[in-house]
Formats: structure tokens, sequence, C-alpha cells
């Protein structure tokens, strides 16, 4: 896999989410308007700093809303 950007290894947690946000941010652009190439690059970088976050923080707070039992209950 070829890094685009700084090694997300490299990064600093607050850089991490900070791309990692602002990624999110623009996915809906980059999918629905974005050339295919764009969108490649947009899906890989968002792989390696995903990665990179569960790498560094596996035992994150999972939101029970968010799971398919929790999402039944409501």
């Amino acid at each position: 896999m070829t890094t685009m950007g700084i090694d997300p290894v490299q990064l600093s947690d607050d850089d991490l989410i900070r791309e990692l946000r602002h990624l999110h941010m623009t996915r809906s652009d980059t999918f629905f308007h974005g050339s295919d190439d764009a969108l490649a690059t947009h899906t890989s970088r968002t792989q390696e700093l995903e990665t990179e976050y569960l790498r560094r923080h596996p035992d994150r707070e999972v939101d029970p809303g968010r799971l398919r039992e929790g999402a039944r209950q409501r």
C-alpha cells in the first residue's frame, strides 16, 4: 500500500483525528463528484488512517446504540 501524505504512524493522535475528520467530511463530495482516481486515493488514505487509529485505540468506546442490538431497542 502506498501512503498518500505523511505516514499515519508518524502522526500525533490530534493530527490523526483531524485528518480522519476531514476525510469523513469530504467523503460524499469525493464519492459523488470526484474522478475515479480521486475516489481511489480518498478510499486508500481513509483506510490507512482508520487502520492506524484502530491500532492505537483497540478498546475505543463503542456506543451501544450503534450496535445492532442497541438499535433494535429504540
